[in-house]
């Protein structure tokens, strides 16, 4: 029975082993050697195959529940992976955007800083030359009246002697109470204060004639008299001329009164336009300069937030790559061989098994013939006995 035993155990041994890298089991070896020994029973050694067999199977079960733990934790772990490769790639784009964001704000912040600059300056330099301007209206105002009232003097004074019917007096001096009583009761009146200005004129400002209408009173003149005698002339008719050359500059400056004051109104218009305009767009500049530093502010929060964002990111899928090589390094081994030891490991647990029906099927015949030889040494004990009587 053990050379039966072990013609099956060295079949079983005999048979190639997968190609697993995980040698040949020592339990047939175990078993083999106990068998040839003689000196361990069968119930011992069927024992042993029974602790064997179990063994294997748990070494089965092991496997059975790594290779589940090992597929369980690298699908999880790359899908994990693939969720934080997809969240940092979203995390970049966002940076990139904010980053965008940030300098197109940036760039259009300083822009509109230029703009205002410009802006003030160009309302202060139109803000000088309208003062200058209304400086120069206002003295051309003025001396072009004190030269009209001076024209109008002299041609008051010349109307006295040669054309008395437009004469106009100077307005009687008004007496006080005081002085209206002296005078009724046959004083005299208070001497008249003689007028200051220009000759007694009462005009104070001297009236510089411009160019155009000192070219226009020489060509109102009358030019040099003929070398030979022209037609006479009375002292009635030279004195009209200079009345009509006294009109016509008074006209002239009529005139460039009237020019200058609709310049100096459609300037003044075109001014106050322009500082409306000019206040609507720094009003409105400022508002968006206030826009953009807000925009560049917040997208520097923004950036700054995605990039701590990204770098816990980069931490944690660095963590999940780590544990996935770790995994591979203790999983790939036995996912590879998985088949190969699980057929090994059943095809020994068959011999075992082959092995122990051997030994059980000899045990069972050795207790059947100690069991025989028994009732055949009682029954020949039996028969003596009746001999003896």
């Amino acid at each position: 029975m053990r050379s039966r035993a072990l013609d099956t155990l060295k079949k079983a041994k005999s048979m190639p082993m997968p190609a697993s890298g995980s040698g040949r089991s020592t339990h047939l070896d175990l078993v083999m050697l106990a068998l040839r020994g003689k000196k361990i029973g069968f119930e011992k050694v069927i024992s042993m195959i029974d602790g064997m067999v179990e063994t294997l199977h748990k070494e089965q079960t092991d496997d059975d529940q790594k290779k589940e733990y090992c597929g369980t934790q690298l699908d999880l772990s790359d899908d994990k992976a693939k969720d934080w490769s997809r969240r940092l790639a979203e995390l970049q784009d966002a940076m990139a955007v904010a980053e965008e964001t940030m300098e197109t704000a940036k760039e259009e912040a300083k822009k509109l800083k230029k703009g205002i600059s410009d802006l003030d300056k160009a309302v202060a330099e139109a803000t000088e030359n309208r003062k200058e301007e209304n400086a120069a209206f206002v003295k051309l105002q003025a001396e072009n009246s004190a030269a009209k009232e001076l024209l109008n003097f002299a041609k008051n004074r010349l109307n006295k002697y040669y054309n008395p019917k437009l004469y106009k007096p100077p307005a009687k001096q008004e007496l006080t109470r005081e002085e209206q009583i002296a005078v009724n009761l046959g004083g005299t009146p208070p001497p008249t204060e003689a007028p200051g200005g220009i000759a007694g004129t009462g005009v104070t400002v001297f009236a510089q004639l411009s160019s155009h209408t000192v070219h226009q009173a020489k060509r109102a003149a009358p030019g040099p008299p003929p070398e030979t005698f022209g037609a006479y002339t009375t002292k009635s008719e030279e004195n009209t001329g200079v009345l009509a050359m006294i009109d016509l500059l008074i006209k002239d400056l009529d005139k460039e009164l009237t020019v200058s004051e609709t310049e100096e109104h459609e300037a003044q218009v075109d001014y106050t336009t322009l500082m409306e305009d000019s206040a609507a767009k720094r009003k409105a500049d400022s508002a968006a300069l206030t826009q953009a530093e807000m925009t560049k502010a917040s997208a520097e929060g923004f950036m700054e937030q995605y990039s701590e964002e990204a770098t816990a990111a980069g931490k944690e899928l660095m963590a999940i790559h780590k544990f996935i090589t770790a995994l591979h390094a203790e999983c790939d081994w036995l996912l590879k061989y998985f088949d190969a030891r699980k057929e090994a490991r059943s095809s020994e647990i068959d011999s075992l098994k082959n092995a122990k029906a051997v030994l059980s099927g000899a045990d069972y015949a050795l207790v059947q013939t100690k069991r025989l030889r028994g009732v055949r040494r009682h029954v020949a004990t039996n028969t003596n006995g009746k001999h003896s009587i």
